[in-house]
């Protein structure tokens, strides 16, 4: 299961939007750093509402979601990368992740105390993705010592670290590990280092109730930051969120619409963070259940049937494919092959999102 990190700075609400996250999850949330010391864990369902429509159609006995991970890390300081506030500790946290949500103050709370003593949101940036990178930069250096040696007799070494060398200028000038361009070959023989500003990155800004629906000044700031490194900006209120876990599902639409969103930046985060990982999904539906399936995107038929089970993909004849929206439209697996709307993919098939698949093997 792929996970995302919750990073940022002590007090930012990290591991209140993580509670709301996972709903039942029991992440403490108090006023001090480091509150948060072992990473919280918790698995959530990727919202998809196709999935209702196709329980409806197929008279499901039960609805499956597709899943993923959140981790709830602690909060980072200036000095983390040479330990400072259990920064090694938290730091190896985050590489276990596959992407990292970056949780940003954008509210002013004079109950809440912010470690800087004021809510900046692009110093509070500035602080992490130093970290972050100061900590690449002594993984990276530390690999050339070694690879330096080797590279003098042996080819493979001296392409990592022709690459090594651009990640390190890169890391120098204050550019992320994501931004620098490197070859296939290159790209894989560094990717043991799992370096943290390789992660793709989505910065949830977090407001308060009132500036839910329009943001502000702050969350303008974060934009143009989240430009700059070609990521995307999710604006979420942690406190609203946690709000709306406490009320019943007929009473949470009332109270976003009093707030004036259609829904909470939680199933955005969630949607987007799924996106962010190149993810895909394709469906399988019939009496006894109807399910979402995660692949990476470009995965071939046989590929995606290995994900039920490796015997689909041992097996694997074909597929018999047909679209969500023409299935949903025609009523039926019967009335969608009657129009001609349900395909027969073979070995070479690139599965699309929103695929209803059914396939056939041999066992």
């Amino acid at each position: 299961m792929l996970r995302a990190g919750i990073v940022g700075l002590p007090n930012v609400g990290k591991s209140t939007l993580f509670n709301a996250v996972v709903a039942n999850a029991k992440a403490q949330a108090a006023n001090f750093p480091f509150c948060t010391i072992e990473p919280n864990v918790g698995v959530v369902a990727v919202p998809d509402e196709r999935l209702q429509m196709l329980t409806k159609l197929s008279s499901s006995e039960q609805t499956v979601p597709t899943r993923m991970e959140f981790v709830d890390i602690a909060g980072l300081v200036k000095g983390a990368s040479q330990g400072e506030g259990l920064g090694n500790q938290f730091l190896s946290h985050i590489r276990e992740v596959s992407a990292i949500i970056h949780v940003v103050r954008c509210f002013d709370d004079d109950d809440i105390i912010h470690v800087a003593g004021s809510v900046d949101p692009a110093r509070d940036i500035d602080v992490i993705n130093l970290e972050l990178a100061l900590s690449d930069l002594a993984q990276v250096e530390r690999r050339i010592d070694r690879t330096r040696k080797q590279a003098r007799t042996n080819k493979e070494a001296q392409i990592e670290l022709g690459a090594l060398e651009k990640l390190s200028a890169a890391l120098n000038e204050g550019k992320p590990a994501r931004q620098v361009t490197l070859n296939e070959e290159e790209a894989e023989l560094v990717q043991p280092l799992n370096l943290l500003t390789s992660k793709p990155v989505i910065y949830a800004a977090n407001v308060s109730e009132e500036d839910l629906a329009t943001g502000n000044e702050w969350v303008e700031k974060v934009r143009a930051i989240a430009t700059e490194d070609n990521a995307q900006v999710v604006v979420v209120s942690a406190q609203v969120e946690s709000e709306l876990v406490e009320l019943a599902e007929e009473e949470r639409a009332d109270f976003l619409q009093s707030l004036g969103v259609e829904e909470g930046g939680l199933k955005s985060l969630i949607r987007a963070t799924y996106q962010l990982l190149g993810l895909r999904t394709f469906l399988t539906t019939g009496p006894k259940e109807t399910r979402a399936w995660t692949i990476t995107a470009g995965m071939l038929a046989p590929q995606a049937a290995g994900v039920i089970h490796s015997d689909f993909e041992r097996g694997f004849i074909r597929a018999e494919t047909v679209a969500y929206n023409d299935l949903v439209t025609t009523g039926s697996m019967t009335a969608a092959k009657e129009k001609g709307l349900v395909r027969s993919e073979g070995k070479e098939y690139v599965v699309q999102e929103g695929d209803v698949m059914l396939f056939r093997f041999n066992v």
